[in-house]
This record gives C-alpha cells, structure tokens and sequence, in this order.
C-alpha cells in the first residue's frame, strides 16, 4: 500500500458495533499493535460490559491516533453517537454469523444520514463454522452501501488461518499474539481468488468510467489505482470496505491500521464536510464530560483548528490543564493541536456538546440529541442524610450522560434508555459519589373524578370565646367532560355569601381535588357555589375556607368516585420479522392498537402505534428488547385518562 510522505495530523477513529462483537478486545489489540497497551482483563469471557467512551492514544507508522472505543449497547447509543460527533471514520465492528447481521442496522443507518466513513470489520473470523458469503449476504441487507470484500479466509483443517488480501494479492497466517506473516497464496485458491479480486474491481468500476473501461480491454489496474478508487468511495460512501481478524489473537489488526491510515480523512477534511468554519480563532467541541476525582471535571474534546494551550480562556473559562490517554492512564501535556482528541481541565460552565473557542463566539455545532427514555426507576437513598448529597450529585450525573432525565415531583425518578442504563448509572452513584440508594417503580400518576352530580352542605360553627368562626356553605359538584378539568361558578344571589369571601371558597374547592377519596388529585369537575350564610362579626375567609373542605370532602364521596389512569400513545418500532410479536405484546399489557405502517427513512422497519396504560409500560422495553435481538424501541406521549377498576 502506497505510504503517505506529508506529517499528518492526528486523527481520530472511533470503534462501534453491537454489544459482544469485541470492540473493546479490538480497542486493546490495536493499541498494542501501536505500542501503547492498555490493561487487558485477566479473561476476556468476564470483560465487564463498556457503557462509556473509552479514548487511547498511540502512534502508528508515525502518524498520531485517538481511537474511541464505544459502548455497543443500544441503551448507550448517545455515548457512541457523541464519539462518533468528533471522528474522522467508524469501524464497524460486527461478528461472522448471520443470525446477528440485523443488529447493525440502526448504526448503519446514522452513519449514512451523517455522511460518516465507515469499513466493516468482521471480528471472531476463527469461529466462522460456513462460507463468508451468508454473512456478507445478510450484512449486505444492511449496509445501505455496496459492500467491497477486501480479504478472503484462508481455510486450514476447517478453521480461518489467515487471509488473502484482494488488492495487493498477497496472503498471511494469523500468528498468535503477532503480526501475520506473509506467505504463498495457495494454489487451491488462485481461481477463487481472481473471481473474488474482478468482483471488487467491478464495484469499484461503476464509479469510476477509467477503470470500467481497463476492465471491459482486460488491462490490469495498477495498485495505486485501485488504492484511490477505494479511498475515493469509502469517503464518499459510494462503497463499504470489509476487513477481517480476530482482535483477540491480534489476527488482522495491523492491516487494519494499514487501511485506516491509508484512508481515513485527514481533520481538515472532516471539518469541511460538518461545515465547520474557524474564521482563524481556535475551534473545538466536547462530546463527553466527566466528574474524575482530584482532577475534577474533565471536558472531553476535539480540537478542529488552532492549537489550545494550558490556562488558556475558552468560553469564559480558564483551563485547568490538558491531558491525553496514555496506556489507560491520563498524562498531563502542555497543549492540544488540530486533530487531536483530549480531556479539558475545569471548563466549569461548559456541557457536553458545546462548541469552544478564546472568546465563545465561535457558532454552535452540531451535536447529537438524547433520545426520550423509555425506562424509569425511583430512587430514595438508604440514610436521609444524604438526599441534599444526592441532588448535586443527579445534577452531575445529568452533565455527565444528557441521555439521562431525572424528575423530582412526588419522588426522585431516574428516567432512561433501559434498565443496563439505569443499573450502569447507580452503580456510578455508589463508586463515584459515594451514594447508596434504593431502587423501585415509580408511581403510576392515578387521577380521580365523579360520575354523578351531587348536592353537599358545609357549615362551620365555633365559639372560643371572643369572635367565634362561622361559615355555611352549599355547593353542587358535577362531572366535566374529560379533560376539562376544574371550574369553579359563583350563583350566589341576594348576598347570601359576601362577594368578599367567594374568592376563599372557589380557592378552598380547587385546594380540596388535590386529594380525593382514593388519595389521588380529583379531576375533570364543577363545584358552583348555591346558596350559604355569614356571620357579621364571627365570619372570615378561614372560616369559609374550612367549610367549603368539609362539603367537598363529604360531595366526592358520594358522587361515584372512579380511578382514572393514564394511557400513552405508543409507537414501537420494529425491523418487520418482529412486527407481529410487537403488537401481540402490546396487547398482552391491555393495549389497544390503531394499526401499524412502514417507519418513515427506515427500510424493512415498521411502526406499531397502540394506546397503552401507563401502568404497563414500566419494564415494557426490556421485553421489547428481549424478543426483537436488542433492536425494538418505543416512544409514548400521555393521550387521556381512562377509567379502570385495577387497585393502584
């Protein structure tokens, strides 16, 4: 592969993939390829799960690198979409089987609407027990994108033991822990081998007339023509490159890092296509922001023009200090230059997503949006002395992962993208702020209402010496239509109630719905004052107060109090094999569904819309998610309340 003379800037490549296809074993085994190795656990089959962006430094062959190791969960996709905000190209990592193409369709499509390179790299080739062309068919089925075969295995006693490369037509034997060692290309292969080498030269001719035109004379393309037509159409997606290996062994990590250094885009290429214009100042973004012990608060960014130095002001602030990731661990270094991925000491004012610059006025970037949760967990914490303790430490929790809500009404509600999400998160209260909590579901937000109008009296009579308080009362309650909510009418004739202690009694009966019969806040009623009497002296506002309580609280009683709960208008969203077991589950949780149709911009998905109870949508998503590969999602706004006899 041809070497590029010119010093290159340092660029940034970002790891993604679904959860178990081994981007963090890939994450490991390409920083030690560099030289640059990072603690790999003990066993690989116990590796904790990544739920953050995990960032190293190396160099490779010269050339200055941050790889973005991104969790694969889909319950952290805002961590893998915020990484994915600031790199130069993606590595799609997924695994040789079928069965599990389907799960890189949602990746796929965000990195084609961004416009992101990407390559395939199809990790755990050893466990390939079939021929490659199912699994290249099925991913095909996602990729949006031509998909372009760059290697072939080479089979040996029915196990990968190498590979052919199709553009430089040489082969290698994996070597344990080493660097492929480049060998014959076995006679047993060489017809296959040009059958697969014209394939990929034919991709690459339908965008390029020069090289169709070799093809269709049969002259041989140089290898530097072939090397630009794939540059050219990985960065304009015209095609997807497939690579394969084994990460744990080390199997095709090094031409990995051949490929990516050959065509990944300089910065200054990346900034022109997000259309970022510097107008000569510094120009950078945070994707990430951490609360990290004696350091503080770190700003993760990348850095798009200009060189940021040590104490210099960005957006206000002063920076307290500038780090990379060196083998794991942070190293402090006096600046930062374009190109490069680090952490920002003490930018106090500053949130994830923002845009930086010496005097803040640089415009704002894009960047990524939380989706809505779609799960909820209350949290109360296990000695009261710590609820102040907790509010600042939520208040971090939310700076530190905006795809995390919290909402504090009748309790403190976490709110999510799934349970993984939620358990990641107080598992993070407890290591980093020291904050034990317990965990359960959230009340459901019951509301009652009436069902017949009724007649009620009110009267307060008492004498304590001195003024005494009285105040008589008569008022009718009646049902509203649904929705309507509260109203309160004054039909007092003759001065039977003072015009001056009305206003007490409209504002005592609306006090009195906060807590109806079954202890809920009352809904959707009338009350009109009719008829009462005062007292000269022993009257006041208090005292029609307390006598408006007491008809209000005997009306609702006797006027057929109900329980109103919530329903939700759900949209779950499906790849279409699961449509039909998405509205059986709906169903199964009482809801009713209005139809389903195509999901708009998503090929081969559909959208299942159903009115559903609040009540039941609580562990909604991990069932969705347990019958759909992972893939299912839902999104609900509140619709009406409805009636309903089930016990709160």
């Amino acid at each position: 592969m041809p070497e590029a003379r010119n010093v290159r800037s340092p660029r940034a490549v970002a790891l993604v993939g679904p959860y178990s296809s081994g981007k963090s074993c890939l994450f490991e085994a390409m920083l030690e390829a560099a030289g640059a190795p990072v603690k790999r656990p003990a066993d690989p089959r116990n590796r904790p799960a990544t739920t953050e962006i995990r960032v190293g430094h190396c160099t490779y062959l010269e050339d200055a690198w941050a790889v973005l190791d991104c969790p694969g969960s889909i319950e952290f996709a805002f961590e893998t979409n915020a990484a994915l905000a600031v790199a130069d190209i993606a590595v799609v990592v997924c695994e040789p089987n079928p069965a599990k193409a389907a799960t890189i369709a949602p990746l796929m499509k965000m990195l084609r609407d961004e416009g992101i390179p990407h390559l395939l790299f199809i990790n755990k080739i050893d466990t390939l027990d079939a021929g490659l062309a199912e699994t290249l068919a099925a991913l095909q089925a996602q990729a949006g994108a031509p998909l372009v075969l760059r290697q072939m295995p080479i089979m040996r006693d029915n196990a990968v033991a190498g590979y052919v490369d199709l553009m430089s037509e040489r082969a290698y034997q994996y070597r344990k822990g080493q660097a492929s060692e480049l060998i014959q290309i076995p006679a047993a292969m060489l017809a296959e081998e040009q059958d697969a080498r014209g394939r990929l030269l034919e991709t690459l001719a339908d965008h390029d007339d020069t090289l169709l035109e070799k093809l269709l004379e049969d002259v041989k393309p140089t290898p530097e023509e072939i090397y630009r037509d794939m540059h050219k159409d990985l960065l304009d997606g015209s095609v997807v490159e497939v690579l394969l290996g084994c990460a744990e062994n080390a199997g095709g990590v090094r031409r990995l890092w051949k490929t990516l250094r050959h065509d990944t885009p300089e910065v200054n290429e990346t900034a022109d296509r997000k259309s970022i214009d510097a107008g000569g100042q510094v120009v950078a973004q945070v994707f990430k922001t951490a609360y990290a012990g004696h350091t503080g608060k770190l700003s993760y960014a990348r850095v798009w023009y200009g060189t940021i130095a040590d104490g210099a002001q960005l957006n206000g602030n002063r920076l307290g200090g500038v780090y990379r990731f060196v083998n794991g661990d942070l190293a402090k270094v006096p600046e930062a230059k374009a190109g490069e991925v680090v952490a920002l000491g003490r930018l106090e004012t500053v949130t994830t997503g923002a845009t930086l610059s010496a005097n803040g006025s640089a415009e704002a970037l894009p960047f990524p949006e939380a989706t809505p949760p779609v799960y909820a967990l209350a949290i109360t914490t296990t000695d009261r002395k710590d609820d102040v303790k907790l509010s600042g430490a939520l208040q971090k929790l939310v700076e530190e992962d905006p795809s995390l809500f919290v909402t504090q009404e009748q309790e403190t509600v976490l709110h999510g993208q799934g349970e993984m999400h939620l358990q990641a998160t107080i598992a993070h209260l407890a290591k980093a702020f020291g904050l034990k909590v317990n965990t359960h579901k959230p009340q459901v937000a019951y509301k009652e209402t009436i069902r017949k109008p009724v007649h009620e009296h009110g009267r307060l009579k008492r004498q304590t010496g001195g003024h005494g308080q009285f105040a008589d009362v008569k008022i009718d309650v009646a049902p509203r239509h649904r929705g309507e909510g509260f109203a309160f009418v004054d039909k007092i004739v003759g001065g039977a109630v003072p015009r001056n202690f009305i206003p007490a009694v409209g504002d005592a009966a609306e006090e009195a719905t906060q807590k109806g019969p079954f202890g809920y806040p009352v809904v959707d009623i009338a009350v009109t004052l009719v008829d009462g009497g005062f007292h000269a002296v022993d009257s006041s506002d208090m005292a029609f107060k307390t006598a408006t309580q007491i008809a209000m609280k005997e009306a609702l009683a006797k006027a057929d109090p109900v329980l109103l709960e919530p329903v939700d208008r759900v949209t779950v969203s499906v790849p279409n094999d699961y449509t039909a077991r998405a509205q059986r589950l709906l169903t199964g949780r009482r809801g009713q569904i209005l139809g389903f149709a195509e999901r708009a911009g998503w090929a081969g998905w559909d959208d299942v819309e159903a009115l559903v109870p609040e009540a039941e949508l609580h562990d909604l998503i991990i069932e969705l998610r347990s019958q759909t590969m992972g893939l299912g999602t839902f999104r609900k706004r509140f619709d009406h309340l409805a009636e309903t006899k089930l016990a709160p």
